[in-house]
């Protein structure tokens, strides 16, 4: 799941090398943290969260063959 994520994602930044991909397993599920440049925060998240909702799509799709649940989350930095 992992390993799709972030082929999608690194196809779509500016910054590849500054992507980060974290994969928490858990009972049924699985939680995909995307992190990635401030400036690219923009393009992973798309016009209305079309991108986004497209990448969790396509996610979705391939944790069901494994009978599992995946949810997609963007991180982004808080501001102080």
């Amino acid at each position: 799941m992992k390993e799709l994520v972030e082929y999608i994602v690194r196809s779509l930044v500016d910054n590849p090398d500054r992507v980060e991909i974290k994969e928490t397993p858990g009972e049924g599920s699985i939680l995909i943290e995307i992190k990635v440049a401030d400036e690219d925060t923009g393009k992973v998240i798309g016009r209305e969260g079309r991108i986004i909702n497209a990448i969790r799509t396509l996610a979705k799709s391939a944790a069901g063959r494994e009978q599992k649940r995946v949810q997609v989350e963007v991180l982004s930095k808080e501001v102080q």
